[in-house]
């Protein structure tokens, strides 16, 4: 099934109205049509600040892929019009020192996943434009626009082999009876039937399908229906519900597929996050688990230019989805493993082979930002190569030049050259730059705070525009998901730190107990103490910073998500008065119902310590002791409740509790529900609305 969390961004392009039963009898109109650009209007310039119109009228970079030569960019940039509720995705190139970016598509349809073939004379992507998402071709300049596949049902992603003799690509492939299947005789029936777990999965219920790799041979520069190397098999690669292609990928020599899967089924895959690399032999069809007996998470092969090793991503841990990230190397003759970072207390991800095969460049984060490392394979020195208040997600490295992917508070994603020498950086983009030119954002300043058991801990506090320290402004604890997620210098389009600085609100980001980028201590510290040191982290930065100058004591909110939306419910019944409004999105309010309600029951046994029936059990006893439903008759605070109804990693049904156990107690609440939004907001028309009821809420009881 691969319609879930990849598809988030493309789900809010392919909205169309609905009405009732009523509505086959009205004339059929027109839409508005759909206008892509990023102008401001007058008002939005006489502003000058950022609003939640504006956050939708951002140009969202993808990808950022080097041509061969190292000249060349090639990325995509994805624009919504929130009057129609519609986005486009379109695919650019620009020279990486100094020059016009060049749109190379059209907004009629979609086009993603662009990467260089042919040495850099074409590049390859996926498109909408013939119904289907099937494979393009086009010359760099965007000329001689070619369909080269005509899979049935179309692809959900593609690799082509080094020597481009052969492609993989991913569709899914029905292999279990639906209710209409069993009962042939009752096709109006909607009746989902189960015999076990994960009959849903983040946003979707099953729908009897399994993303599949297939490999086909290329001929004449088209490819065409190939052979499943996964038949029969009743499971996902790439992993659901992510679906990410980086999980596989094609040996040097071309006559390898590796590719990450879990091979389990039921309730063992909903307690197991033991997924495995496997190896599929083209010319012998044989398939071999490279990673057996490692029972954490294994993903993300990459094999050094020689193809004799592999390098790949390993957590230790069974059903810890948050284990540290091991770098991994395996000698692919001998399968002896080499624990790169097994002495380096950091993560590792995303990882790139120097040509010499003697280095392996990553990302990894360091307090509470993200940053590109390298390390020698052989002497395990690591060095870091770029440096600042600020978050690499992605680069690419060709002809000994290196591009990346860059955000901070004040600046969604724009791509940087980087010296790899020095770390000194040359932006490349400025999709953002009309918007950036004709408003004013504020500014962010690192506080460090000690804890009540006398650790350091970092707070990131956001500024408004025009800040003035002789005023008193209200303040936001800002609590994070995840929970093991950090507070780093991410450009959200929701949880937009600069859009609540543009409201006046000083933000409080705490990099609190639980999170990465400060060792694995740190970061593991939450699982089984949801109710502990991590709040007392929470406690500690807001008792600290609310004796700031500029910061009004008597006007604090508290607001998150997720795990952030526990906690905020948590602090409602345990806060000693110390905030005056709380908002909490999709967050666990009763730790039982959820614990019987999620999908991926690996989770709360990990994290809660294990099932609320396990009496013996004094972690997860404790842990459902300290439920936030049992603390409600503390709540004396307004409190807005927000969930989506497609959230089934965290159900409304938790949201809806928590609301009427506040208006029972007379406490002031209201219930923002958004029946087809999931664990987050994604529609256009729907994010200002919810941007609206936010600042709303915290100006009715803030200001």
């Amino acid at each position: 099934m691969r319609k879930s969390i990849l598809l988030l961004a493309s789900a809010a392009a392919l909205l169309f109205a609905s009405c009732g039963s009523d509505c086959c009898k009205q004339p059929v109109q027109e839409g508005p049509k759909s206008d892509f650009s990023n102008t401001l209007t007058q008002s939005e310039i006489d502003g000058g600040r950022l609003t939640p119109e504006i956050l939708w009228k951002f140009g969202r970079i993808g990808g950022g892929e080097l041509s061969p030569d190292g000249k060349t960019v090639l990325y995509t940039v994805t624009r919504y019009d929130a009057n129609t509720n519609k986005s486009t995705t379109n695919i650019f190139v620009q020279p990486v020192d100094g020059g016009q970016a060049v749109k190379l598509t059209t907004d009629d349809s979609k086009e993603f996943s662009a990467t260089w073939i042919n040495n850099g004379a074409k590049i390859a992507y996926m498109s909408t434009k013939s119904g289907d998402v099937q494979v393009w071709t086009m010359n760099p300049d965007g000329t001689l626009q070619t369909q080269i596949s005509n899979i049935d049902g179309g692809v959900n992603s593609f690799r082509f082999s080094p020597d481009e003799t052969k492609v993989l690509y991913c569709k899914d492939v029905k292999l279990q009876e639906s209710a209409n299947d069993m009962h042939k005789d009752l096709p109006l029936a909607d009746a989902k039937i189960f015999d076990d777990l994960m009959y849903r999965h983040w946003n979707d219920w099953t729908d009897y399908s399994f993303s599949h790799i297939f490999v086909s041979d290329v001929k004449d520069g088209k490819f065409v229906a190939g052979k499943d190397i996964m038949q029969g098999e009743l499971w996902d690669a790439p992993l659901s519900p992510y679906f990410d292609d980086s999980e596989m990928t094609w040996s040097p020599d071309s006559k390898t597929i590796a590719y990450t899967c879990k091979k389990l089924t039921g309730a063992e895959y909903a307690t197991s996050t033991n997924s495995d690399i496997y190896f599929y032999n083209i010319e012998t069809g044989k398939t071999e688990n490279m990673t057996q007996g490692m029972v954490g998470y294994d993903k993300y092969p990459t094999f050094s230019p020689d193809g004799k090793q592999m390098a790949f991503m390993s957590m230790e841990l069974p059903g810890n989805e948050s284990d540290k990230e091991r770098l991994m190397v395996m000698n692919l003759d001998t399968k002896e493993l080499n624990f790169i970072n097994e002495n380096w207390d950091q993560n590792a991800h995303s990882y790139a082979w120097s040509n010499d095969g003697k280095e392996i460049f990553f990302i990894s984060g360091y307090h509470a930002t993200y940053q590109i490392y390298k390390v020698d394979v052989a002497s395990k020195n690591f060095t870091q190569i770029t440096k600042g208040q600020h978050n690499y997600g992605n680069f690419s490295i060709a002809n000994g030049v290196m591009i990346g992917g860059k955000t901070t508070h004040q600046m969604a994603t724009e791509l940087f050259k980087v010296d790899m020498a020095t770390g000194d950086e040359a932006q490349v983009t400025t999709v953002n730059k009309n918007i950036y030119d004709n408003i004013k954002l504020g500014h962010t300043e690192e506080r460090w705070v000690k804890t009540t058991d006398g650790k350091d801990m970092l707070v990131w506090m956001i500024f408004p525009p025009n800040f003035d320290k002789t005023k008193k402004y209200p303040a936001l604890l800002y609590c994070q998901g995840g929970p093991q997620s950090a507070v780093s210098q991410f450009f959200s389009y929701r949880w937009n730190f600069a859009m609540m600085a543009a409201n006046d609100y000083i933000v409080m980001g705490v990099n609190r107990r639980g999170l990465p980028s400060f060792g694995k201590e740190w970061n593991a510290q939450i699982s089984g103490d949801y109710s502990g040191q991590n709040i007392k982290d929470y406690l500690s930065a807001t008792d600290a910073l609310k004796k700031e100058e500029f910061i009004d004591e008597n006007r604090l909110g508290c607001v998150g998500a997720s795990y952030g939306g526990y906690s905020t419910y948590y602090l409602a019944g345990n806060h000693q008065k110390r905030f005056k409004a709380f908002i909490a999105h999709c967050g666990m309010f009763n730790f039982e119902s959820f614990y019987g309600a999620t999908e991926e029951t690996f989770f709360p046994n990990n994290d809660l310590g294990g099932a609320y029936w396990d009496t013996k059990n004094k972690v997860a006893q404790r842990s459902y002791a300290n439920s936030p439903h049992k603390f409600v008759q503390n709540w004396d605070t307004p409190i807005l409740v927000i969930h989506g109804g497609k959230d089934f990693r965290i159900p409304y049904t938790e949201g809806m509790q928590a609301f009427n156990a506040a208006r029972l107690r007379g406490i002031p609440a209201r219930f923002l529900y958004f029946p087809e939004e999931t664990h987050f907001v994604v529609k256009p028309q729907n994010s200002i609305l919810w941007q609206r009821e936010f600042f709303g809420w915290l100006d009715k009881y803030l200001k």
